[in-house]
């Protein structure tokens, strides 16, 4: 077998170029090279290498020759190539050649290049971009050139890197945010009355949970980087910091960096690079929207949020949380007067300072989708989540008696506490919540549905188009369908009877209960539409808690392969699948052209996107910032089932 040798002198040497630059696409030689030289030399970094520039002036033909070489090879492999060189005595040889590795940003690149160049069809094009990878550019990311090591590992749960100084306290993080203070919330779980320290936040680090832990769902939502079920970090919440291995690390103040993509916690602040939206990228969403079947809609509940869909092509709002609206800072403690009500009376008086607020939120999302579908889902979680905690409430009763508070003082936070106990549930998640809550409180539901009527007649009025939607959340039985639609109907028509219009709005119901997958023929007679809120359904097909699986068994069954991938994450087809496929064939014997989507956080995961389009689904609904994952997602799921059709033609 032939030699080749590159350390054979000043005319010899041997490299490594990529045809196109790997970090940015641009079509230009990226490498090194060593004279006098072998292979391994260049690779395990014992000397530092030549950039390939550097050899137009050391020997200009050998380079001409490399650059024509490299034209050639993607122009056969249609692909930019990773291409082992060595020169011996001023002759060229191709030891190997291989296809280039690239990030995101020149895999969008090349792509448009490659397909403008007529070496690969839009297709082809769309189909070599992994929709994962382009998290890269829509985030800001830790610069590669970094040298910090991290000091903790979690779950990367909603992407992007963001430097603050840790806060421990959700009110101290509240109030610094509203100064100006870059605030990284630690906390060792979160619930929705900390919301409001999230919008002060430029990230969230959590000890506990997982990916589709309330910290996690709200933070995606947001577009805010966190990082949750950190295990490896210890908070001591009373010193106000955390340790790691035993050892003190970080404390109140100090400065700290998150990476929500890889989960990775760093002591002190890490450069970061900016994302960039460049017309390639533009261009391959332009494409994929053009050859994508399903739709894709956003889950959104701030008119900042429906902005940011709107401007990366959402076709409406498959979700839009209400409750978000309720633990806004403003009117956090008008919701709180309206649980606290002791009858009905009390509990309307308080609705009613909460419904303008309500249409108000609702009119200016509506207003912001220019006549796209938005779907409102009706209050879900239950009461008790809006009020303080149970230990905080005795903690707060404790100092008070201790300092001699004010008895009214005293009085008022053991009101809480009571009422505390009596919304406690042992399971809440199949407690009073959802519709079993807004049957059990109609004057709430009436409330959201009289504000979603009234924002709807007021912009028609305006002359702005709207296509509201409302949405019923954990439905199980028809029944609770049939009496929520009553209400829907009754506040509707007096609406109307009072603008004098006559409203265009849908009604539909939430699939997220296993027995509403089963009854959903029954369903579709009720329902304009269905949407699956798959998280939940998740939850109730394999009996698994979200948060204490993720947090504990998960990573054990995935590393052990009794699952393949997390259920959380992407769609179990075999078994939460298939109660799907059920549901829908079910609902459209009923009602052909019932529109049916998801709602759940596998809207943006590309394998459960590829599931929904081939089960028939009409959309797919993802969070605001993974609008351009999705449309690509589905485009590739549109490619993929046409090559299927055309190896596998129907028989007539």
């Amino acid at each position: 077998v032939a030699m080749v040798f590159g350390n054979m002198g000043g005319d010899s040497c041997t490299g490594v170029v990529f045809t196109r630059d790997p970090e940015t696409g641009e079509k230009r030689l990226y490498g090194d090279y060593l004279v006098n030289a072998q292979g391994e030399d260049v690779v395990s970094g014992k000397a530092t290498p030549n950039h390939i520039d550097s050899l137009v002036n050391e020997m200009p033909d050998v380079y001409q020759q490399l650059v024509e070489v490299c034209e050639k090879l993607e122009n056969h492999f249609k692909e930019p190539q990773d291409v082992e060189f060595t020169v011996e005595k001023g002759q060229l040889y191709i030891l190997q050649t291989r296809a280039a590795k690239m990030n995101a940003v020149a895999a969008v690149k090349t792509s448009i290049d490659l397909y403008h160049e007529g070496l690969i069809s839009k297709t082809a094009a769309l189909e070599r971009i992994d929709p994962e990878g382009l998290e890269q550019i829509l985030y800001r990311r830790i610069d590669t050139r970094a040298k910090q090591k991290a000091i903790a590992t979690g779950v990367g749960a909603s992407p992007g890197a963001a430097s603050g100084i840790a806060v421990f306290d959700v009110a101290r993080a509240e109030m610094l945010g509203k100064k100006g203070e870059k605030v990284i919330l630690v906390r060792e779980d979160t619930k929705p009355d900390d919301v409001p320290a999230f919008f002060q936040s430029v990230g969230i680090l959590t000890s506990r949970g997982g990916k589709t832990s309330h910290a996690a769902v709200v933070a995606r939502g947001m577009g805010k980087p966190c990082i949750v079920g950190c295990s490896q970090i210890e908070i001591d919440a009373d010193n106000k910091s955390f340790s790691v291995g035993g050892k003190k690390v970080v404390i109140d103040g100090q400065k700290i960096t998150i990476d929500g993509s890889t989960g990775k916690v760093y002591a002190d602040e890490v450069p970061t690079v900016e994302p960039e939206i460049s017309s390639e990228f533009k261009e391959i969403l332009q494409w994929s929207s053009e050859m994508k079947g399903i739709k894709i809609r956003a889950n959104a509940d701030t008119v900042e949020s429906a902005t940011l869909a709107s401007k990366y092509g959402a076709e409406g709002i498959g979700l839009c949380r209400t409750e978000r609206m309720f633990n806004q800072h403003d009117r956090i403690m008008q919701f709180v007067n309206m649980i606290m009500a002791e009858n009905e009376d009390e509990r309307k008086k308080a609705l009613a300072d909460l419904e303008p607020l309500q249409r108000s939120d609702f009119k200016a999302i509506l207003k912001q989708m220019r006549g796209l579908p938005v779907t409102i889902r009706l209050l879900d979680p239950p009461l008790h989540e809006f009020l303080p905690n149970e230990e905080d409430l005795m903690q707060k009763i404790f100092e008070l008696k201790s300092s001699n508070g004010k008895p009214s003082e005293i009085a008022r936070v053991e009101k809480i506490l009571h009422r505390v106990h009596e919304l406690s549930e042992i399971n809440p998640m199949l407690g009073h919540r959802g519709v079993r809550m807004g049957i059990s409180f109609p004057e709430i539901y009436e409330t959201q549905i009289r504000s979603v009527c009234e924002a709807a007649a007021e912009l028609t009025k305006e002359g702005v188009a709207v296509e509201p939607q409302i949405m019923v959340p954990q439905v199980g039985l028809v029944e609770e369908l049939a009496t929520v639609r009553q209400i829907f109907e009754s506040v509707k028509r007096e609406v109307e009877h009072r603008q004098k219009i006559k409203l265009k709005i849908k009604f539909g119901s939430m699939i997220e209960v296993v027995r509403a997958c089963l009854v959903a023929d029954d369903i579709a007679h009720l329902a304009d539409f269905i949407s699956f809120g798959t998280n939940d359904l998740t939850q109730a097909t394999f009996s698994f808690s979200r948060e204490d699986a993720e947090g504990k068994f998960l990573p054990f069954y995935l590393e052990k392969g009794i699952v393949n991938v997390n259920p959380f994450q992407s769609i179990d087809t075999k078994g939460v699948g298939r109660l799907m496929k059920m549901a829908v064939d079910m609902a459209r014997k009923v009602k052909k052209d019932i529109e049916i989507g998801i709602c759940g956080e596998h809207g943006g995961d590309p394998r459960s996107i590829e599931f929904c389009s081939s089960a028939g689904l009409d959309y797919v609904s993802a969070s605001s910032h993974r609008i351009p994952i999705a449309i690509l997602a589905a485009a590739q799921s549109t490619i993929k089932q046409n090559k299927h059709l055309q190896q596998h033609p129907t028989i007539a």
